[in-house]
């Protein structure tokens, strides 16, 4: 078995001693430990001379005060330049200390504590009377979306088809993957970080005044919930689109008692630790949104989930319509802005509620004739410009591809973590590298000779079952014709509790634990071989535990450039956070 730094000797369990070795030489090419190199210094600004010619002429006169006045301009331009540096640092500044404020409220629990689960609910009220927010929030025009799988991409579809049709859009999604800022977007664009700061700090300081020991500041995901309230009010959106963190019922954004619709996505089995263990149970917990007299739609469901979503309906006395998946005639041909045939499925849930609220709204001019003609053209273009990152995202490494123009690195993220979403994950990829045997970073890419390397880049919360999520991938790639030559294991480089840009991994290898990532290899290795496991002769080519994101990287470009004639294909999965992680990296 060869390791990336670090060998576990059997050590494959919390609580058992990592050994952790020095780095090999550089000629030992089965390393999977890369040599960093260090970017070169920094070269001298240029020095920028001014020469002022004086002459004893009369029309020096005239020269002269032009060229002081010339000077002075190029001295006020040079001190607004500096002013413009130091007010960028101060907000750069000020940013990391509203991260920090941020990740101070992150509640350190474990996430099957019952305290997570509707604890202190009625505190969002007093909360909301806090921040003058009742009008505010009874006013908006709100399309609430629960679900397992989908519901980000449910209501980005949904925000473009109504921002294509001329509304003015708010959209609260989570978690974000790079900023925090994602989570809010003004018209399809992240909020900006003067606006950003401005309503942090106006939230901040009002919710800070009025909380004591009865009253304490709200955990995290309740703050930014209501941050997202106040942005889109007093942005004055036309439409704000809330997709739900967690659940339903005691969800944040469920303080809404009056939403235009709401919608569910595909449910499966995710957060069983506090939604429960059966279909059954989770579709109970994310009915929660339904309310009296509010149109609700739902994506196709398992019989079971279905069940619990129309007893819910009934319950309320509204009617739980099923919103049909499009089909590629409804777009005139046009491709979906979100990849994979599972988009589809979002698309029609997304038509479904984007048709009801123009309805409700009286823009009835505005809407699809019917479920069975191509949509109109604003559906259209909404539904094929649509984007979400780390959602079956292909991104090519413009360092590796750029260097060399016969060498190819391409990473497939999508940050699929339930078991349903790993297959989904699976099928896409499977397609996607059959189609493209070579996703060139420029697109005009000269081509190699055909031969491709499939690897995993695998992580996921250990609060996830490893064996409800890997055996479903291996699986459903192994149908679709996929192998996978390697599959490496890293930690997240980000800690998920802390939100600020210094927050990477450790350093120090004897810092690092790595007994989550050798028990993943464990799982995967008895997935491929069986009892055997780690200890078969053929497990030493087939997994790699790498101690941080950045070691794996550097591996896989050191690998693509010494071996150009073959196609390297990653597929980033298994956790948001990771897909974040090496965003960050790859745009750096």
């Amino acid at each position: 078995m060869r390791y990336c730094g670090v060998r576990g000797g059997g050590a494959h369990h919390a609580g058992t001693t990592t050994t952790t070795y020095p780095p090999p030489t550089p000629t030992c090419t089965s390393s999977s430990r890369a040599r960093l190199g260090r970017a070169p210094p920094m070269p001298h600004p240029p020095l920028v001379a001014a020469r002022l010619c004086r002459r004893l002429l009369p029309s020096s006169r005239r020269v002269f005060p032009r060229a002081m006045a010339s000077s002075s301009t190029a001295a006020a331009a040079a001190a607004q330049q500096a002013a413009g540096g130091v007010a960028a640092r101060a907000t750069a500044e000020e940013y990391e200390e509203v991260l920090g404020r941020l990740s101070s409220l992150i509640s350190q629990k474990v996430r099957a504590h019952t305290g997570n689960r509707g604890n202190q609910w009625e505190l969002m009220g007093r909360y909301i009377q806090i921040l003058e927010l009742e009008e505010p929030i009874a006013r908006m025009k709100v399309i609430h979306v629960a679900g397992t799988k989908g519901k980000g991409s449910t209501c980005t579809f949904t925000e473009s088809i109504l921002r294509s049709c001329g509304f003015r859009t708010g959209l609260f999604t989570s978690p974000h993957l790079m900023d925090v800022r994602e989570r809010f977007r003004l018209d399809g664009v992240d909020i900006s970080e003067e606006k950003f700061l401005k309503y942090f700090w106006w939230c901040w300081n009002k919710l800070q005044e009025k909380t004591d020991d009865d009253i304490p500041m709200p955990p995290y995901f309740r703050f930014i919930a209501l941050l997202a309230f106040k942005i889109f009010s007093a942005e004055q959106v036309d439409v704000a689109l809330l997709e739900v963190g967690l659940g339903g019922k005691f969800d944040a954004t469920n303080v809404v008692k009056e939403p235009v619709v709401c919608g569910i996505s595909s449910l499966g089995y995710d957060h069983m630790e506090i939604l429960g263990n059966t279909l059954g149970e989770i579709a109970g917990e994310k009915a929660g949104i339904f309310k009296k007299g509010v149109s609700a739609y739902t994506a196709p469901q398992p019989e079971e989930a279905m069940v619990s979503l129309k007893k819910r309906a009934s319950e309320l006395g509204i009617s739980l319509q099923v919103a049909d998946p499009l089909k590629p005639h409804h777009l005139k041909d046009q491709h979906l802005g979100l990849q994979g045939e599972h988009q589809y499925i979002n698309a029609g849930l997304a038509v479904a509620l984007a048709s009801t609220w123009l309805e409700k709204q009286g823009h009835v001019d505005r809407m699809p004739l019917n479920r069975t003609d191509p949509l109109p053209d604003e559906f259209i273009k909404g539904l094929s410009s649509a984007s979400l990152q780390g959602r079956a995202q292909i991104v090519p490494d413009s360092q590796v591809n750029s260097e060399e123009p016969n060498s190819s690195l391409v990473f497939y993220l999508d940050g699929a973590h339930s078991p349903e979403s790993m297959e989904i994950c699976a099928r896409w990829f499977s397609n996607v590298t059959k189609e493209d045997k070579r996703v060139p970073s420029s697109m005009e890419q000269s081509q190699t000779s055909g031969k491709s390397r499939k690897i995993l880049l695998f992580n996921c919360m250990s609060v996830r079952d490893p064996m409800r999520l890997l055996p479903h991938l291996l699986d459903t790639s192994t149908q679709n014709g996929l192998h996978f030559d390697l599959a490496l294991f890293v930690p997240n480089q980000s800690q998920y509790n802390k939100l600020g840009s210094n927050t990477s991994a450790p350093a120090e290898p004897e810092e690092i634990d790595l007994s989550w990532q050798l028990s993943l290899q464990t799982v995967w290795e008895k997935l491929l071989h069986g009892d055997k496991g780690l200890n078969s002769t053929d497990s030493s080519e087939t997994s790699l535990v790498f101690e941080s994101l950045p070691l794996a990287i550097e591996w896989l470009r050191k690998n693509a450039r010494e071996d150009l004639s073959t196609s390297y294909q990653v597929l980033v999965t298994g956790s948001l956070h990771l897909i974040g992680d090496i965003l960050r990296l790859l745009k750096k």
